[in-house]
């Protein structure tokens, strides 16, 4: 352009150059989850042979089966179950419907759930899967042919003892309420009732748990208030954001809501809103019911740049969607000083960095989030008992049993001068490899 040849590069020369130039790629959820695990195993000096069978799963199960649709086509589904390790008892685990899920994302979060079971001190193991789909796409009674066919190509793969499925991202108690039907379905009538608990998160009416559906959301709370209690602080007057407005953020909000706090903003995958005087919770859902859960065009806010979300000025902010949300794109702009995880790995570890140098608690999602599969271990025992419990004693027993583990970990934190996230993981892999040395390794 200046009258200075350019020089031209052979094809394969420029080609590397671009590759050299690109942006570092996105770390995903399973290396993640793997560079935690090492870096804790690392500092509690993790035995070695225990190290190399807490690092791999035990089982990784696909399965692909046709399903046909409300036009008559047929259509092939993908569907996942990783099961991580079962040293402490069955594998226990949620199932979601997503367009992105995947095997590395399975075994991601199966591992989070050994790691989440352990903390909590339940008898169960880690499992994770789903379906890769966008439910949005299908109909009610496609989804429910969808999950039958699902759970039947399962087979023996789930079960009471063995596997537990439970809700994940866009399941609920329907999605349960099928499963357990059709894996009933298949045993001999004599036995039918006592595979009643192969999943959690039923409907009540169908053997479910009186608190269930609002046990992570309230787990997620008490932890907060357990928190700012320890800083002489309530929660009356807070300011919190919340990323994703489905089980989680809808109950998590509206108990922060009863003790005074104000939600400010939410985000989920249609929308970003904001009201600076407080958006009330109830009048939010009851707009994105029949929607879907959608929260766009509530009328008490309004729209705002999804990119500017994370850098409001509040004081807590609750990730309640996907993981992998926090990322060091945006964890320099977070004014909050108190990350409540409600998703599983919504902070990835380039983001945790970044907030812990500006002095940012993160209650991490094995302890924060944990109240759910509390809550699923009460169902479970309902059903293996064949008792049925009223709510205020469920949630009296999910309240001291996470009340119980916050404290725990509080010590550890205090005690060893490490953040939040790594005190969890020093507990829970301790309490397996102390499951490991006492039995031994067979044979």
């Amino acid at each position: 352009a200046f009258g200075k040849k350019t020089k031209k590069y052979p094809a394969n020369i420029i080609s590397k150059i671009m590759i050299t130039t690109k942006e570092p790629a996105k770390k995903s959820m399973y290396e993640n989850v793997m560079e935690q695990f090492h870096k804790t195993a690392d500092i509690m000096n993790l035995n070695p042979d225990i190290r190399k069978i807490l690092s791999i799963t035990n089982n990784e199960i696909l399965v692909h089966f046709p399903v046909k649709m409300d036009n008559g086509q047929v259509e092939v589904f993908t569907g996942y179950r990783v099961q991580h390790n079962n040293a402490l008892g069955p594998y226990k685990g949620g199932l979601r419907f997503h367009a992105t899920m995947d095997i590395d994302d399975a075994k991601a979060l199966a591992m989070w759930m050994t790691w989440k079971t352990s903390l909590a001190g339940l008898p169960y193991g880690g499992a994770k899967g789903g379906i890769q789909i966008d439910p949005r796409n299908y109909s009610n009674s496609e989804l429910e042919r969808i999950t039958r066919r699902f759970t039947f190509a399962l087979g023996d793969n789930i079960g009471p003892e063995f596997d537990i499925p439970a809700p994940d991202v866009n399941t609920n108690e329907q999605t349960m309420a099928w499963i357990a039907d059709t894996f009933m379905s298949t045993k001999s009538p004599a036995t039918r009732s006592n595979n009643k608990h192969v999943v959690t998160g039923k409907p009540v009416g169908s053997g479910g748990l009186e608190g269930r559906d609002r046990a992570t959301g309230f787990g997620v709370y008490l932890t907060l208030k357990l928190l700012f209690e320890s800083k002489n602080e309530s929660l009356s007057g807070k300011k919190f954001i919340v990323q994703g407005f489905g089980n989680v953020g809808y109950w998590v909000s509206l108990f922060l809501e009863k003790e005074g706090a104000l939600l400010l903003a939410v985000q989920d995958a249609h929308a970003t809103i904001i009201n600076e005087k407080g958006i009330a919770v109830n009048d939010l859902f009851e707009h994105s019911k029949p929607r879907k859960g959608s929260i766009q065009g509530f009328s008490g806010a309004t729209e705002m740049e999804p990119k500017e979300f994370f850098a409001l000025d509040c004081d807590f902010i609750i990730p309640a969607a996907l993981g992998n949300q926090i990322t060091a794109a945006n964890a320099y702009d977070i004014k909050a000083k108190v990350i409540a995880e409600g998703a599983n790995g919504p902070t990835d570890n380039e983001g945790e960095r970044i907030l812990l140098e500006r002095g940012v608690t993160i209650i991490p999602d094995i302890l924060c989030n944990s109240g759910g599969v509390i809550g699923s271990y009460f169902e479970w025992l309902q059903n293996r008992n064949g008792e049925l419990w009223p709510l205020d004693e469920v949630m009296e027993k999910i309240e001291k049993k996470m009340t119980e583990n916050y404290k725990k970990m509080q010590n550890v934190v205090n005690e060893k001068q490490v953040d939040w996230r790594t005190a969890a993981y020093i507990l829970a892999i301790s309490r397996i490899e102390t499951a490991y040395v006492q039995r031994g390794i067979f044979p």
